[in-house]
C-alpha cells in the first residue's frame, strides 16, 4: 500500500514495486488523479480514493486492500506536504495544523489501520518519509521541520514497539526531490544535485524488502549531491 501515490514520488515508488512484480494498493485523495497516473484498476493494482485525515477512510482503504488481495505486507507512508515562509513566532495555527495534519496525522491514521492487520498475519514492513531538513531546524521552516521530526520520532517509537513482533519500521530523509514543481519554484538551482524520485524509490523498496530485515528504526539520509 502506497499513500500519496499520485504524487511524483508516489508514482516512482509504485513503478519500482511494480517492476518487482508486487501487487499494489495505490491510495490518493482523488481517484481521477490516480487514474491519470496509473490507469484504472487492474489484476495487480487497486486504486483507492481516501482522505487520510479521516480515520474511517484510512480503515476503509486497508479493508479494501485485504478484500482484494487477502493480505497487506508493506505500507509506504508517502502522503505529506511542505510549507515555509513564517518565522516561528509568526506561525499561524493554520500553518501548524496543515503541516502536522499532512505529515504526522496521515501517517498515524494509516498505521492505526494497517499495523493490526500486519500483526494478525505475523509481520510486515512500514516505510515512512521524513526529511533531511528535520534533523535541524531552519529559518522560516519551523512547522515543517517539527512535523517531519515527528515522523522520525514516530518511526523510532513504532520500531521499538514492533521489531520483536515481526514488523520493520524505518524512514528515509530526502533533501530536495527533483520534481517539476521544485524546478519551477527554484529556477536558479541545479537539480542535478537533488534527489531523483527513482533513486529515492529504490531506497524505499529496499527498506520494504527482505534484504532489510535486520534494519529497524533507521532514519536513512538520501541526499543526492546536495
Amino acid at each position: 500500500m502506497i499513500t500519496g501515490a499520485a504524487g511524483n514520488l508516489g508514482r516512482a515508488v509504485a513503478h519500482a514495486f511494480a517492476a518487482g512484480g508486487d501487487r499494489l494498493v495505490l491510495v490518493g485523495q482523488h481517484r481521477d488523479r490516480l487514474v491519470t497516473a496509473f490507469g484504472d484498476d487492474a489484476p495487480t493494482q487497486l486504486l483507492v480514493a481516501a482522505d487520510l485525515l479521516q480515520q474511517e477512510q484510512a480503515q476503509q482503504a486497508v479493508q479494501a486492500a485485504i478484500d482484494r488481495f487477502g493480505r497487506l505486507d508493506v505500507l509506504c507512508n508517502l502522503a505529506g506536504g511542505f510549507r515555509m515562509g513564517e518565522a516561528v513566532h509568526e506561525t499561524s495555527d493554520a500553518t501548524w495544523n496543515f503541516m502536522f495534519d499532512l505529515n504526522a496525522r496521515t501517517l498515524l491514521h494509516a498505521v492505526r489501520a494497517a499495523v493490526p492487520r500486519m500483526l494478525a498475519r505475523g509481520g510486515g514492513k512500514v516505510v515512512n518519509i521524513g526529511a533531511f531538513g528535520a534533523l535541524r531546524g531552519g529559518a522560516q521552516m519551523g512547522a515543517y521541520a517539527a512535523s517531519k521530526s515527528a515522523v522520525i520520532r514516530l518511526t523510532e517509537a513504532m520500531s521499538a514497539e514492533l521489531r520483536e513482533r515481526g514488523i520493520n519500521v524505518n524512514c528515509v530523509l530526502p533533501t530536495v526531490i527533483d520534481t517539476p514543481e521544485n524546478r519551477a519554484a527554484m529556477p536558479r538551482a541545479d537539480p542535478a544535485k537533488w534527489v531523483a524520485p527513482d533513486d529515492l524509490a529504490a531506497v524505499v523498496r529496499f527498506l520494504a524488502s527482505d534484504a532489510a530485515r535486520a534494519i529497524h528504526g533507521a532514519a536513512l539520509p538520501v541526499t543526492g549531491l546536495s
